[in-house]
């Protein structure tokens, strides 16, 4: 087996699972799922019917490259989303699809991480140590984060470095705090956004930022933007990064790869459909890995996901349902804690005033309600550790069980 399992971290539902142990919650109460980022509205019919109709498919094997019909489905809503010229997206060489954005994220990291590749020395020391040993690779992520992050850098051989992303901050990642010789060592930085946990957008003076940092330092953004269909305000939705490298002059997308799913935009995490796209240099190599990886995505899938990306009225009226959640969520609980609606992503971050792992414990055990502590999404870094003392709630659920799930979580606030 590989060493590197041995760094691998317990995933935070088995530390959930754990928590919660022995626990017997009250059996007058249902019990309301806020934990897990598992959208629960209604996956539209025309995903449905498209499936139906292509259940001949599955006679044939898929191509990893995935139909022609689909890439260029996938290309057309990025120009449209992200509000780029119709042929900046090349559906041939820049787009690939894949089984969610979960298997990419990790996979990507395996194809991308080069444990060989020295970082450079300074100038100084280039003529003297030639024969330094080579340091070990580094990739960026945002602390808390999505922990597929950790466990695709750790199982590739590198070193996670972590980006804390704290109230003052906005729950923004510093790229200025991160030290020269970490940026000299990164092979890959993962940035989140609209992020999880927080909802937390990256605006695109940040991104032009990191876009420079990684043209100075030679190392790849890998931009996890799953969440970049759920926001509060329709005339503002969130940024994209192939959207801010092209507007630098960036038309190639260099060292920009993206990644896409139906999972919240469409409701659908059962399809596992996604897709990444951008640099094609890269994308060559990652579709030379995937066509090992044995990853093709089935075709009954790829025409459903054709329908999905073509389609608005569904994401517009799952955004509606979102905001409802959210203004009658707010609005209950607003007046017993601070409970801020973020701009994107269906996740409220809130403080908690004990500590978050007594909190979900609590909460579980007096009023069957499951969240997510946030010291199980973070890691210690800098002397602290950015989830302490939070908890994610997921406002999955239906509209009436999240009403119900912010007045049972009022009646435990004012019992503390």
């Amino acid at each position: 087996m590989t060493p590197n399992l041995k760094h691998l971290h317990p995933y935070p539902f088995e530390k959930l699972a754990q928590l919660k142990q022995g626990i017997v919650p009250p059996a007058n109460q249902p019990h309301i799922a806020l934990s897990m980022g598992e959208p629960t509205h209604a996956t539209p019919h025309l995903i449905q019917e498209a499936l139906l109709t292509h259940l001949h498919g599955l006679a044939n094997y898929p191509t990893t490259k995935g139909i022609p019909e689909l890439r260029q489905a996938i290309a057309g809503w990025i120009n449209r989303r992200f509000q780029i010229p119709a042929d900046a997206v090349n559906a041939e060489t820049q787009v690939l699809p894949v089984n969610g954005t979960r298997e990419a994220l990790f996979s990507f990291a395996q194809c991308i991480i080069d444990p060989t590749k020295a970082a450079p020395a300074p100038d100084r020391l280039a003529a003297y140590t030639p024969s330094l040993a080579i340091p070990t690779p580094v990739v960026i992520m945002p602390n808390p984060f999505y922990q597929i992050y950790e466990g695709a850098a750790l199982l590739a051989g590198a070193e996670p470095y972590f980006l804390n992303t704290l109230e003052d901050s906005g729950y923004l990642p510093d790229f200025d705090a991160v030290p020269d010789e970490i940026w000299q060592r990164c092979q890959l930085i993962y940035i989140c956004s609209p992020g999880n946990p927080t909802g937390s957008v990256i605006d695109q003076a940040s991104h032009e930022k990191l876009l420079n940092l990684a043209e100075k330092y030679d190392f790849v953004i890998a931009s996890d933007e799953c969440y970049t269909e759920i926001y509060d305000d329709e005339s503002n939705p969130p940024p994209g990064l192939l959207q801010t490298a092209y507007n630098m002059g960036n038309t190639a997308f260099k060292r920009c790869v993206i990644f896409h799913s139906l999972s919240k935009r469409s409701n659908a995490p059962g399809l596992r459909s996604g897709f990444v796209a951008g640099d094609a240099e890269i994308l060559k190599h990652y579709f030379q890995y995937r066509t090992y990886h044995g990853c093709a995505m089935p075709l009954p899938t790829q025409h459903a996901s054709i329908q999905a990306w073509q389609d608005e009225h569904h994401v517009v009226e799952n955004r509606r349902l979102y905001r409802e959640k959210f203004a009658a969520f707010i609005d209950i609980l607003g007046d017993v804690c601070t409970v801020i609606k973020p701009p994107a992503s269906f996740y409220v971050w809130l403080k908690t005033p004990i500590s978050d792992t007594d909190f979900a414990r609590q909460l579980f055990a007096e009023q069957n309600i499951t969240v997510l502590p946030g010291s199980y999404l973070s890691r210690d870094f800098g002397d602290i550790n950015p989830g302490l003392n939070h908890v994610r709630i997921a406002l999955v659920a239906p509209l009436d069980e999240c009403i119900e799930a912010a007045q049972r979580i009022k009646n435990f606030l004012n019992s503390l």
